[in-house]
């Protein structure tokens, strides 16, 4: 006769305590080298103005238009760069960091593994060199001609402080990336990346 539990059904077996696994916490390595690069080609740059923001905002909020203003070459000049500081100019260190996120299709590496394993510092990287204005013919929705003036840069060179995951990736790999993102991917307006040949840059060797 088989045995019974008090409530007269089969006797069952006490379940065994489940092995309880002890965590571990990878350290992260997170490390800073600073990286000279200069420039393969010229940088055009291309900040939102506040006049640029102003007109959007009203077209976002359907404010009443006003009349068109006259165009100022100079004014649309100056509202192009990046200012760090009154004749100190920079570029957003953002743009380097897609960069070389975009470079990982040239080599073998993910996209998304470089977002998170490496960060150029600084909102603004500054940039060494002298600008001018630059002046092109574009075409607007419809077909309709227009000009464009802007910040050119015909020679610059910058330093970008990159943070890294060196438990991920090594100080040569990052270096890697960014000599492929200077010369395929590029940084500002009309860079390879945009069918264009400006913003290309290369490292310097230390």
């Amino acid at each position: 006769m088989p045995a019974t539990s008090g409530n007269d059904g089969p006797a069952r077996k006490a379940a065994k305590p489940a092995a309880t696994e002890e965590a571990r916490l990878h350290r992260l390595d997170a490390r800073v080298i600073t990286v000279p690069i200069e420039s393969l080609s010229s940088l055009i740059c291309h900040a939102w103005s506040d006049k640029a923001k102003k007109m959007m905002l009203d077209k976002q909020t359907k404010a009443a238009r006003t009349a068109k203003a006259a165009k100022n070459p100079e004014e649309d000049y100056r509202a192009s760069l990046y200012l760090i500081e009154e004749d100190v100019y920079g570029f957003p260190g953002i743009a380097f960091k897609k960069a070389m996120v975009r470079a990982a299709q040239y080599a073998d590496a993910k996209m998304v593994f470089l977002r998170g394993a490496v960060f150029v510092l600084g909102d603004l990287v500054r940039i060494d060199g002298k600008p001018q204005m630059r002046e092109d013919m574009v075409r607007l929705p419809g077909g309709v001609a227009d000009l464009r003036y802007r910040a050119e840069f015909p020679e610059w060179r910058a330093d970008l402080k990159i943070q890294y995951n060196d438990k991920a990736l090594s100080a040569e790999q990052i270096i890697n990336y960014l000599s492929i993102a200077g010369f395929s991917v590029g940084v500002g307006e009309w860079r390879p990346e945009k069918d264009g040949e400006h913003g290309r840059f290369k490292v310097v060797a230390g």
